[in-house]
């Protein structure tokens, strides 16, 4: 590199990671680097006045089997159980020894208020519980890396459970399955993309991609008469405004 000439990187003061100096957040961990963008002269240097980096920064020792140049990242170990609970409630009510009355709600739970959170992680739809436990699992292990696992949990028990049990308040129908967990997990994610898209700035998600399974997931009761409205509506509500809260007070704006 010349004297005077561009940086090769920058050093992320969260985790440490090399990353370009063109952009804004750090890929690994999503730490906000610079409010907005280098403007870049005619010579290609950096116009705006940044603090002097070391010159040879040092990288942070390698955990045990940890990659050089990858990132270590913990397991999303909620997501995980998240996703487990829904394997085991489309197969437990199959069994002899539960039936859908009595892991479900229809109308008011009454006393056995447990069932709205059992309810929402069971399935007697194999395409419904697929593609809901798809898109849990992939929205709540990018959150889980973002914000951690318990705000994956507080997510997926207010549009889950929350949903089941206002849908369970205004309709005697059987509701069950998680599209509403689903939608407030995948809206948590992409609102600072959303936020990023509105104000024409560069985003790194796949809003497209998010975009179509959010429709698969709203539209889900058309296929599956199990799966509420109402609680993909919370889902997409609670998941908005919590993902705005979250990224308010993750960037500090």
């Amino acid at each position: 590199m010349s004297a005077g000439g561009p940086d090769l990187f920058v050093v992320c003061k969260n985790c440490g990671s090399e990353v370009s100096p063109y952009i804004t957040e750090c890929p690994y961990c999503g730490t906000r680097l610079r409010k907005r963008a280098p403007k870049i002269d005619r010579n290609g240097r950096i116009a705006e006045q940044r603090r002097r980096r070391p010159v040879t920064p040092s990288l942070p020792r390698l955990r045990r089997g940890e990659i050089p140049g990858i990132l270590h990242e913990s397991h999303p170990y909620a997501t995980i159980a998240l996703v487990l609970l829904g394997v085991a409630g489309c197969l437990v009510w199959r069994t002899s020894a539960l039936n859908l009355g009595q892991i479900t709600v229809a109308g008011s739970p009454g006393h056995q208020w447990w069932r709205v959170f059992t309810a929402a992680s069971v399935y007697d739809n194999t395409g419904y519980a697929v593609i809901a436990l798809l898109v849990i699992a992939i929205y709540g292990s990018l959150l889980e890396r973002r914000h951690g696992s318990v705000m994956v949990i507080a997510l997926a028990l207010i549009g889950g459970a929350g949903g089941i049990a206002l849908a369970a308040r205004e309709s005697t129908s059987l509701f069950m399955g998680g599209n509403g967990a689903a939608l407030a997990l995948l809206c948590a994610w992409a609102v600072p993309d959303l936020i990023r898209l509105l104000r024409k700035h560069d985003y790194d998600g796949d809003l497209l991609g998010t975009g179509v399974l959010a429709a698969v997931m709203v539209l889900m009761p058309v296929a599956a008469p199990s799966a509420s409205w109402i609680a993909a509506g919370v889902g997409v509500v609670v998941g908005l405004a919590l993902g705005g809260l979250l990224t308010r007070i993750h960037h500090g704006s």
